[in-house]
C-alpha cells in the first residue's frame, strides 16, 4: 500500500473514533434516565437514576452488600431518595441493612406483609438506628424523581397461597413517553389481580419471580404488552424454558442477568439496553 493510502486509513480510523466517542457523550447526555441491574444472581437489586437522583428497588441477598456499596462509592453516589422494599424475601431485602446504614436513605417503602428471619431483624434495626419510619403501601403511593412519575402499588389483600412473592410491591415508572413495569416476584394469583385492573402498555418490564414459569406470564404479557423484557435469574438457577417460549410468542427481547449486569437508558422517547 502507497503511503498516501496509508495516511487515508489513518484519517479515516481517526475520523471513526471521533464519531464514536462523539456518539456516546450524546447518549450519556440525553439519556440521563437509567435502570442498572446489578449481577446478583437469583435476587434483585435495582438502582433506577434522573440527574444524579436515585432510588433503588431491592437490595439482593446479604452477601452482594459490599458489591452495592463499593459501586456506589465509584459512582459517588451517596443519598438514595426512595428506597423500595417489594418483599421481605432474603434475595430482595438482604443488604438493606447495610445500605440503610452506610448511606443517607430519605424514605423507604415496604410491602404490608412481614416475613420473620434475621434479614428482616437486621433491616429493622438499620431502619430503627437512622430513625427512619418505613412507609408500608397498601393500596397506590405515588413519588417523583425530578419528572419521572411512579406508582407503588401494594397488596389490597391477603393471599393464601405463596404470602410473600403475592404481596410484593409492583411498580410502575413513566420517563417521558417510556414506560417501566417491575413486578418483583408476584405469583399467579397477584398477576390474576393486576391485570384485571390494569389498562396500560409498558414498553419494559422487569419479569416476575425470576423467570420461574408462571401460568399466568401469558395474560401478562399480552395485557402490558412489553418490547423488552429482564429476568434475574443465575446459572444454577435459572429461567425455565416455558417462560423462554412464552416471551418468544409475544416477541419480547429479553435479558437475564445471569449474564452480567445490565443498564437500561431512557431518553423519554427510546430506549437503549446494555450487557
Amino acid at each position: 500500500m502507497s503511503k498516501k493510502g496509508k495516511i487515508i486509513i489513518l484519517i479515516l480510523i481517526i475520523a471513526l473514533l471521533i464519531f464514536v466517542i462523539y456518539r456516546n457523550k450524546n447518549i450519556s447526555s440525553d439519556y440521563n434516565f437509567k435502570i442498572y441491574f446489578f449481577n446478583a444472581g437469583k435476587a434483585d437489586a435495582i438502582l433506577i437514576s434522573k440527574n444524579n437522583k436515585y432510588i433503588m428497588i431491592d437490595t439482593g441477598e446479604e452477601s452482594l452488600s459490599n458489591n452495592i456499596l463499593r459501586y456506589f462509592k465509584n459512582n459517588n453516589i451517596t443519598k438514595l431518595e426512595y428506597l423500595i422494599i417489594t418483599h421481605f424475601d432474603k434475595d430482595h431485602v438482604g443488604s438493606a441493612s447495610s445500605i440503610i446504614e452506610n448511606i443517607e436513605v430519605g424514605e423507604v417503602l415496604q410491602s404490608n406483609y412481614p416475613k420473620e428471619s434475621e434479614y428482616y431483624t437486621n433491616y429493622l434495626n438499620s431502619l430503627s438506628k437512622k430513625s427512619i419510619t418505613p412507609i408500608t403501601v397498601i393500596d397506590k403511593y405515588e413519588l417523583s424523581l425530578e419528572d419521572v412519575n411512579i406508582v407503588v402499588t401494594g397488596p389490597n389483600k391477603t393471599y393464601e397461597n405463596s404470602e410473600s412473592n403475592n404481596s410484593s410491591l409492583i411498580v410502575s415508572i413513566n420517563n417521558g413517553n417510556n414506560k417501566f413495569l417491575f413486578m418483583g416476584d408476584s405469583e399467579n394469583a397477584r398477576i390474576k389481580d393486576f391485570t384485571n385492573s390494569n389498562t396500560e402498555t409498558y414498553d419494559f418490564l422487569k419479569i416476575p419471580y425470576h423467570g420461574n414459569y408462571l401460568k399466568r406470564l401469558d395474560s401478562l404479557l399480552e395485557n402490558t404488552n412489553p418490547k423488552y423484557g429482564i429476568m434475574t435469574c443465575s446459572y444454577a438457577e435459572g429461567c425455565e424454558d416455558e417462560t423462554l417460549e412464552i416471551l418468544d410468542k409475544y416477541n419480547v427481547k429479553y435479558y437475564m442477568t445471569k449474564n452480567g449486569s445490565i443498564s437500561v437508558l431512557s431518553n423519554g422517547k427510546n430506549i437503549i439496553i446494555k450487557q
